[in-house]
């Protein structure tokens, strides 16, 4: 749909203190066009009541309003349809961009198999004929300058397929201590994540789709070079890692503004966030194996996925650090072997100062930020809730045993399913098992055993602890997540 209004130059309204970013972004804006293009949104939404009506008023309080507003509900079971259609129909909006024009429409179409990626492809049919397709999170709100900043981005730059925005989380409605400190915890995550993207030359692995803006030419050309009907592929965990490997592969450049910003669902429960997790770690995993797994071809090499590779050896490598020196620990006092040496203090306080490096990157930090980053035992208590994730999606993946992980997650969300305490389970009857089998070993297998484990432990802690030092001293450029 057309909009009656003039598209100004976005530098007019820029924000004035925000220095260091990176001159390109700054150029774009000061020097954009009168370009005029049309932008379909498409919101997937399931069981999203408490939240839909939230998401269509920010969209329709943008500077830059889309030209049409496409809710596609599948699978609902609350009341989801009927408050979005208190928004249908045409809107006429004046912005500061001048007067504009959009339509929003609902469309419930049932029972749908393909779930979110059922919704999406029905919405994409729906706006293929325009230049963007908006892609919004039925639980997802956005800065009113969002829409703005990534269409004035991909405007200036026919080689961008897509460009995502900044993800974080509204900590402020939050009631409970778990909720509060499960969302503390993925605050850090998306902000570690977001600023990774935007050093590396603000690459984006993965245009998440809670708010992303993508060229239909480029999803044409995704389609066409992969034989798809349709721009996402139902037999992927993680279709927007899919999708943006695609982008990539179809010569495209995949973004993240350092400008638009949105916030996002979080879990607020721990078994809602297992779930979540857990199905997007063996998406990945199968993105990133090698060969073919069902319908999906793994691409080790893929440049979107080198950052993965580092997740994983990340998470691996926090693993081994821990078990090797908690059993080590245990096994030196058992036999009154244990030196305290204050040598060992130094990993924890250089992660404690990290944390909080990536605390303060945060635009929008509070004190809970603070607090979670400088008191260590949140972090590290959180960081044993990624590994158990990372170790059941290995397990699950490796085993090959077929599961409908949106199902889980879906359940998870209800309330219901208790694999989340599987790992927990599993840490007892190994730490039972290892204490047997210590107990029967003789004096000098004992003592063989700390005097290998030691030295190994402390190489992998000393490489671990300059990795560390070096995220610690990197600069920043003047990013804001």
């Amino acid at each position: 749909m057309a909009h009656n209004g003039q598209h100004l130059p976005a530098s007019q309204e820029l924000e004035p203190d925000l220095p260091g970013f990176a001159d390109d972004f700054s150029a774009v804006l000061e020097h954009t066009t009168g370009h005029r293009s049309t932008i379909g949104c498409v919101i997937p939404a399931y069981n999203e009541e408490e939240s839909i009506g939230a998401v269509l008023q920010s969209l329709l309080e943008q500077t830059r309003v889309p030209d049409v507003i496409h809710v596609v509900v599948n699978n609902t079971t609350d009341a989801t349809v009927k408050i979005a259609s208190e928004f249908a129909g045409p809107h006429e909006i004046t912005t500061d961009l001048g007067e504009q024009f959009t339509e929003v429409f609902v469309h419930d179409i049932g029972k749908n198999p393909d779930k979110k990626v059922g919704a999406l492809n029905y919405g994409y049919a729906l706006v293929e004929g325009y230049d963007y397709l908006l892609g919004v999170d039925g639980d997802t709100m956005a800065d009113s300058r969002a829409v703005e900043y990534l269409e004035t981005e991909a405007v200036s730059d026919s080689r961008i397929g897509g460009i995502s925005a900044i993800y974080s989380i509204d900590d402020r409605p939050l009631k409970g201590l778990v909720a509060k400190f499960l969302i503390a915890g993925q605050r850090t995550q998306f902000a570690a994540f977001n600023l990774q993207n935007l050093l590396r030359g603000r690459n984006m692995a993965v245009l998440g789709g809670q708010f992303s803006i993508f060229s239909t030419t480029a999803l044409r050309q995704v389609m066409s070079a992969n034989h798809q009907s349709s721009p996402w592929v139902k037999d992927s965990e993680v279709e927007d890692s899919l999708l943006s490997l695609q982008i990539k592969s179809a010569g495209y450049l995949t973004k993240i503004s350092p400008y638009a910003r949105a916030d996002v669902g979080g879990m607020t429960t721990l078994r809602g966030y297992d779930a979540q997790q857990v199905k997007w770690t063996y998406g990945s995993i199968e993105l990133m194996w090698p060969g073919q797994r069902g319908d999906t071809k793994g691409q080790p090499f893929h440049p979107n996925l080198r950052l993965r590779w580092w997740e994983n050896l990340g998470m691996l490598t926090n693993l081994f650090v821990r078990v090797a020196f908690l059993t080590l620990l245990a096994g030196s006092l058992s036999i009154g072997a244990f030196v305290f040496s204050p040598v060992w203090l130094i990993p924890p306080v250089i992660a404690v100062l990290l944390n909080l490096r990536i605390a303060y990157t945060m635009k929008n930090r509070n004190g809970r930020d603070i607090a979670f980053a400088g008191l260590m035992f949140p972090a590290e208590i959180f960081m044993w809730i990624r590994i158990s994730h990372f170790l059941r999606s290995w397990t699950r993946f490796l085993s090959r045993k077929k599961v409908d992980n949106w199902a889980m997650q879906a359940r998870a969300e209800r309330g219901g399913g208790s694999a989340h305490w599987m790992p927990l389970v599993l840490l007892i009857a190994v730490i039972v098992a290892m204490s047997v089998i210590w107990s029967m070993l003789g004096p000098v297998v004992q003592s063989t055993i700390l005097w290998v484990g030691w030295p190994v432990v402390g190489v992998v802690t000393v490489l671990q602890t300059l990795g560390m030092v070096f995220k610690l001293l990197r600069r920043h450029q003047g990013y804001k997540v």
